[in-house]
């Protein structure tokens, strides 16, 4: 009989993103997270105007108290997401419209909405994607 090589299985995505996102420290998550979807698309999902803080976050600096909470999340799905597809595809569904949302785009909920009120939504979102891509 087989061992398990990953603490995560097809019918629960997300659960190895989730961990990292409560593991890494914010510096080594902020560079992940803009590896995948770019300095642009995370300056955003903190509320900021431009990359200079997110440079800043990634070389352990400046103060990060109100982004953090929103960037640790939106890493659970960015890196959900990025287990099964591209770069390019993450980034072309966060700023989509998306049905599952009722033609919301995730990015603007990531950046303005409250995590505990659309959170379960969010993830359901990702999953359904994962699961239909």
């Amino acid at each position: 009989m087989a061992t398990p090589t990953s603490t995560t299985s097809p019918a629960r995505p997300g659960v190895r993103a989730h961990i990292e996102s409560t593991r890494l420290s914010f510096a080594d998550l902020v560079t992940q997270l803009t590896s995948i979807i770019g300095k642009k698309l995370t300056a955003y999902i903190a509320g900021k105007n431009d990359v200079r803080s997110v440079d800043r976050w990634m070389q352990g600096q400046g103060s990060y108290s109100d982004a953090e909470p929103r960037l640790r999340f939106a890493y659970q799905i960015v890196k959900s997401l990025a287990e099964h597809d591209s770069p390019a595809v993450v980034q072309s569904w966060l700023t989509g419209i998306n049905p599952e949302l009722r033609d919301r785009t995730p990015i603007r909920l990531l950046r303005e909405a409250d995590l505990d009120v659309v959170g379960p939504e969010l993830r359901g979102a990702a999953r359904a994607f994962i699961a239909g891509g």
